[in-house]
């Protein structure tokens, strides 16, 4: 058996050959090929380039037999003495999580522990990442609630949907059914639900209080029997007491009431 490589049988009985390589003391595993060939050429070209200066843009997916991710990694593992388990490469304040080699994130080091050992899959322009076999919008941990809008609810204030460092996003609208609107030139939040399409509850000073009539809407709603759950805001700026009181002397407009009665009719 050529160096690097070794025999493996697949659980269907099919015979494949395993490359991996050791550097700093370190086993890495590399790929599976169905050839001693092709796992040969990768562990060479793993040894390569970890004896090299190649920066990760040297990759060229028509010439590499050893998989794009592994060579991020052992680049980082090289130049900055971290494996991870994913395509990351680190830099002084952030780091760069590589989605193929002409597409990458840009996350602040403090996110380094979660995205090192958790895969980012993307689905048209949903990134999300597997949490304990749920699929978590990795946009949730800055606080984006899901479905939110960009531009309306979220911004990246340099214009890159892929830097995803917390100073490069801004929150606009963190409750569901709320959203900020100037109205006669004055900032004002206005809730609204869907129902047979979009009913206004109304407008507010404040977006907690539209978030609380959001709420009251909602469950007024689905004690009515809409069909449906609604996901509510939790507002954790606001004491019980607050809360309770605001929800009290909420008034949900009859309007949204006549549009689940059409919506049922």
């Amino acid at each position: 058996m050529k160096r690097g490589v070794y025999r493996a049988v697949r659980k269907n009985g099919e015979v494949y050959y395993k490359a991996s390589v050791t550097y700093r003391e370190k086993h890495i595993s590399l790929a599976g090929y169905d050839t001693e060939a092709d796992a040969h050429r990768a562990y060479t070209e793993a040894r390569e380039l970890l004896s090299s200066r190649s920066p990760v843009s040297d990759y060229d997916i028509e010439k590499r037999t050893l998989p794009f991710d592994k060579w991020v990694i052992l680049v980082n593992f090289r130049d900055n003495g971290i494996y991870s388990a994913t395509p990351v490469y680190l830099s002084k304040t952030y780091f760069l999580y590589y989605l193929s080699p002409s597409e990458y994130l840009i996350f602040d080091n403090e996110e380094l522990f979660y995205y090192s050992s958790r895969r980012i899959m993307k689905r048209g322009n949903r990134l999300f990442v597997a949490d304990y076999g749920a699929q978590v919008g990795i946009l949730t941990r800055y606080g984006i609630r899901p479905h939110a809008v960009e531009g309306r609810d979220y911004r990246f204030k340099n214009g890159n949907r892929y830097d995803l460092r917390a100073s490069n996003i801004e929150l606009i609208n963190e409750y569901f059914g709320v959203q900020a609107v100037t109205k006669d030139g004055v900032q004002l939040y206005e809730a609204s639900i869907h129902v047979n399409g979009y009913s206004r509850i109304g407008f507010y000073k404040t977006p907690e209080e539209a978030a609380v009539a959001y709420n009251k809407a909602a469950d007024m709603l689905m004690k009515k029997g809409i069909g449906r759950k609604y996901s509510l805001n939790y507002i954790d700026s606001l004491k019980a007491s607050v809360y309770a009181k605001l929800y009290s002397e909420t008034e949900i407009p009859d309007s949204v009431f006549t549009a689940f009665k059409n919506m049922r009719e």
